[in-house]
Formats: structure tokens, C-alpha cells, sequence
């Protein structure tokens, strides 16, 4: 029994072990959560720059707009951004991940287009619906992404709770009235959801390719119809023929 049990133990310490982790590369740490690599780590950072700017343009919102619906959107950004920046903080510390302090330039830019803005101006509601929508447009996307291919399952309910709050974020915003689906500039992804400018108003006006060709090409196949009708007709015939042919002349010849 000793034997058998040393034998066993000497296979399975030779054998590469069936549930061991592949190595994806050394950008990939393995953590009890499932390998964390660059994506994991690009959400991280990238949420928590979100907020850099999202948070104080959510402020304004309220202070400067007369909007209610703006003003509401404010308080949404507000509460959403602070929900996840302990969300990213902790995660962050518990991956090792550095995050960011500061906002980039261009979310610096939008900052600095609201703060310009006149107050109570429908400028200021202009600019603030249409930065924030567009922006969280794109992070949306980015999120789907990350929550399609990780599999680190920190990192894959994180982006859950994440793409919840950008989708409530982008709600509020568009209930504002205010964003501008037709600047295409500022909301790219918008340019894919619009239908066609020029619509047929009559079956008539629908352009129908190569209709020079559409009447004789009908006219041959009409003649093809008639040939083909034709030849079975005339087998028909001459075999009609052949039989009564036949039969006359077993009656001539018993």
C-alpha cells in the first residue's frame, strides 16, 4: 500500500498540474481574483480621471444652472463619481495600482468651457449636457470591453457596477434635453444611429439599379418562357404520334 501511495505521489509531482494558472505574459499578475493585467489596471486609472472631472463639472451643474433637469443631472454625477472613487481606490490598493491626481488637458478643457459659461446661460447647459454625454459615451464603450475579456473577477464586477452608473449618468443627461445628437464631432458614436437623409417618399422615387436593362431582359424571358412551352408541346405530339403509330400497326400485323 506504501508502494502504491509513493508511486502516486511521484506521478502527480511530475506531472504538470492540471489546474495551474496559464501564464499570459509578464504584464499579468496572478491574484486570488484571477490574473489582473493591462486592461484591468487602464480601468482603474481611467475611472478614477473620470471623476476628476465629472465630480467638479457635477458641482457647477448645480450652482450654475437654473435647469432642474440639469440640476439633477448634476446631483447623479455627484453621488455616482463618489460611490466609485472609493470603489476605485480600494481596488486600486488592493492591485498595487498607482492612480491619478489630476485631470488630463482635455478634461481640463470641458472644465474650463463650463466655468466660462455665463451662469443660468443656456450656454452653460449647452456645453455641460453636451462634454459630459459625449464623454461618457465613449468610457461606456471602453467599459463593455474590459467586462467582455477580463478574468479577474474583481475587475469584472467592478466594470458592472461602472457601466451601471455611466448608463444612469448618460440618462440623466439626456433627459436635460439638451445634447445635441447632430454634432457628431463631440458624439461620434451618435453618427451610427442615424438613418439616412434622403428617404423615398413614393415606391416610385426608390432608384431601381440597371432599369434600362429591366424590360428587355423581361421580354427574353418571356421567349425563353414560350420556347421551352413550345418543345414540350411538340414531345408531346410526337409521341402521341409514335404511339398510335404503334398500335396501328400490331393491328396490321397480328
Amino acid at each position: 500500500m506504501r508502494i502504491l501511495l509513493v508511486a502516486m505521489l511521484a506521478l502527480l509531482a511530475g506531472a504538470p498540474p492540471a489546474l495551474a494558472q496559464q501564464d499570459l505574459g509578464p504584464d499579468y499578475v496572478q491574484t486570488q481574483f484571477g490574473p489582473m493585467g493591462p486592461a484591468g489596471r487602464d480601468l482603474l486609472q481611467k475611472v478614477a480621471l473620470a471623476g476628476l472631472w465629472e465630480g467638479p463639472a457635477g458641482r457647477m451643474g448645480l450652482e450654475k444652472s437654473s435647469n432642474p433637469l440639469v440640476q439633477e443631472a448634476g446631483r447623479h454625477l455627484i453621488e455616482g463619481h463618489a460611490d466609485l472613487d472609493r470603489r476605485t481606490v480600494e481596488l486600486a490598493r488592493t492591485f498595487g495600482v498607482q492612480l491619478p491626481t489630476q485631470p488630463n488637458e482635455a478634461q481640463q478643457g470641458w472644465l474650463d468651457e463650463m466655468q466660462a459659461a455665463p451662469a443660468r446661460s443656456p450656454e452653460f447647459d449647452r456645453v455641460f449636457a453636451n462634454r459630459l454625454r459625449a464623454a461618457h459615451g465613449v468610457v461606456y464603450k471602453f467599459l463593455a470591453s474590459v467586462r467582455t475579456g477580463t478574468r479577474n473577477t474583481a475587475i469584472r464586477d467592478y466594470a458592472k457596477v461602472c457601466m451601471d452608473t455611466v448608463l444612469d449618468h448618460m440618462t440623466v443627461l439626456e433627459a436635460t434635453k439638451v445634447v445635441d445628437f447632430g454634432d457628431t464631432e463631440a458624439i461620434p458614436l451618435a453618427l451610427v444611429a442615424q438613418p439616412s437623409s434622403i428617404a423615398p417618399t413614393t415606391p416610385a422615387a426608390v432608384p431601381q439599379p440597371n432599369a434600362q436593362y429591366a424590360q428587355p431582359r423581361q421580354q427574353e424571358e418571356g421567349l425563353s418562357d414560350g420556347a421551352v412551352g413550345l418543345g414540350v408541346l411538340a414531345l408531346v405530339v410526337a409521341g402521341l404520334w409514335f404511339w398510335t403509330s404503334g398500335r396501328s400497326s400490331r393491328k396490321m400485323h397480328p
